[in-house]
């Protein structure tokens, strides 16, 4: 019996309901001619890095060019932490249900390599640990397969924090290449990946850790960064090789490409310092490898581009590109910026309270969140908000620019749409295809919502947004198209409009805060060690 990382439920409760999305309002004639589509999933790439954000050291010429040529979403959201945020993309749901995401630790592929257990026993634990799937959950993968798609996954696989080839068969990949463990992904230099199941040595790689690099940067950090020995092959350079390959074997039928990349996630690894960065003068040593791992992303993108215009499949290829949550510093040094974070001219520790985390108080030169408050893991701006970006020549208005709120739950109705599925599936999201084709409609009031370590968020498309830190009993309200930096909070001058949102955020939490407060503790499950 397949077995899934998520318990769901039918219904929420107190009348903030499962949307049920029926089968693809598209006609007949809309999907004779099906596009190809490439979603590229960034990890750990605050908005603020990219050019067209406002980036001043590294310059991302291809990302801004994909914003030229497409639709530029400006009120775009994920989850905080990577492994919601990728179970919420491939199923549409958000992460405050009362049912979490049932997530596996880590690290535990690592026995393969120090021989206390194979891949078989590995899976075998990992695939008990799960409940039983419902055989009517429809998955991302799932949906484009069931029509007529050919789909493959390449990189950091799926489901978080470890995940096994049932899964990845069971949520709708006919192909899958890269790491199935998170933990191993932290590392650039695999001694294995996996591919359809099978285990695929790298040669010239002999790290068990996948030669993962520590933090924060010291003399001693930076020699083991430099030793090559036991890295030989980059494995984002591996997963760009087999995203060609499976390019071009599928030219001539339409495709599903899921490209989760681990750049620019930390600890810091790249092969070379790039030759923007070589002379900068403005950067340490770790801050330009950093630069170069996010200008290695931007070149990629450039490369996926060139090589669908080059199999002239380039006018009906839907280039998708978003990450999985806000910025993370992983180039704190000494002097510089520190972890934890702290307050770089007076020391004081970062609490996202009454001492929000910025950029130009913490140190950070390449201020990763766009001015933001807060980073990764906590449900400020600077942890939710991302970048997404949807190129499609044949069908999209070049370089629009869109103000609707959008969740990166809301990408599996939209594939619904545009893949002309024809089953019904029950999500949270919304599609937003008419958005994205000019069909504009009268505008609705929704809200998204996202669980964090202090507790939910939730963000309306009139731009108030509450958040919670519910250990400290803390609400604040923002209006964020006057304060996108979250500086003002107004709970105080508008008690009604924060007693409304209170109300709307239990519902969404299924009538518990604490359905939006996320640990490790409880989401993520334990694997037997016998």
């Amino acid at each position: 019996m397949y077995r899934l990382a998520v318990k769901f439920l039918a219904i929420l409760l107190f009348g903030f309901s499962l949307s049920v999305y029926a089968q693809s309002k598209r006609t007949d004639s809309d999907t004779g001619n099906r596009p190809n589509i490439i979603l590229i999933y960034a990890d750990d790439l605050g908005i603020g890095l990219l050019g067209h954000e406002g980036q001043q050291i590294i310059e991302t010429p291809y990302i801004n060019q994909l914003a030229e040529e497409g639709v530029r979403f400006n009120n775009a959201y994920s989850n905080m932490l990577c492994a919601p945020a990728r179970a919420s993309l491939i199923t549409g749901l958000h992460d405050c249900h009362s049912k979490a995401f049932e997530i596996t630790p880590g690290g535990i592929y690592k026995k393969i390599s120090t021989q206390e257990l194979n891949k078989d026993q590995i899976e075998g634990k990992i695939d008990e640990a799960f409940s039983p799937i419902s055989a009517d959950q429809v998955f991302l993968g799932q949906i484009a397969q069931e029509t007529g798609y050919r789909t493959g996954q390449i990189g950091k696989l799926e489901w978080g924090f470890s995940a096994t080839d049932l899964q990845m068969k069971r949520h709708g990949w006919d192909y899958y290449y890269g790491y199935l463990d998170h933990v191993r992904a932290h590392g650039f230099y695999p001694p294995f990946l996996f591919e359809n199941g099978n285990l695929v040595p790298i040669e010239g790689n002999t790290l068990a850790n996948c030669g993962k690099s520590g933090e924060p940067e010291s003399i001693e950090n930076r020699e083991k960064r430099n030793n090559r020995e036991g890295k030989i092959q980059y494995s984002q350079n591996l997963f760009m090789n087999k995203a060609f390959e499976f390019i071009e074997k599928n030219k001539n039928e339409p495709f599903f490409l899921y490209f989760p990349t681990q750049l620019p996630h930390g600890p810091v690894a790249i092969p070379e310092v790039h030759p923007d960065f070589v002379n900068d003068d403005r950067l340490t040593p770790i801050e330009k490898e950093y630069a170069s791992m996010v200008k290695m992303l931007d070149d990629n993108v450039g490369q996926l581009m060139l090589k669908v215009k080059q199999l002239g499949i380039d006018d009906n290829t839907i280039i998708i590109f978003t990450a999985d949550n806000g910025h993370e510093i992983y180039y704190a040094q000494e002097g510089r910026i520190t972890k934890p974070y702290s307050n770089s001219s007076t020391g004081e520790l970062f609490d996202n309270l009454k001492h929000k985390y910025y950029s130009h108080l913490s140190g950070d030169v390449f201020n990763g969140n766009g001015g933001r408050a807060g980073l990764k893991r906590s449900n400020l701006q600077g942890g939710i908000q991302v970048p997404l970006i949807v190129r499609w020549p044949k069908r999209l208005k070049r370089g629009s620019v869109s103000n609707k709120l959008i969740a990166n739950y809301d990408l599996l109705p939209t594939l619904v749409e545009i893949t002309g599925f024809k089953g019904k599936v029950t999500v949270d999201g919304l599609s937003f295809y008419d958005e994205l084709v000019g069909k504009r409609h009268k505008k609705e009031y929704r809200t998204v919502v996202y669980s964090s370590y202090t507790g939910p968020a939730l963000i309306t498309n009139d731009g108030w947004k509450i958040r919670t830190d519910l250990k400290e009993n803390f609400f604040e309200l923002f209006y964020l198209p006057e304060d996108f930096k979250e500086e003002n909070d107004l709970s105080k001058q508008h008690p009604q409009k924060l007693q409304n949102l209170k109300e709307q955020l239990l519902m969404a939490c299924e009538n518990d805060l604490y359905n939006g407060l996320f640990t490790n503790q409880g989401s993520v499950m334990k694997i037997s060690a016998e």
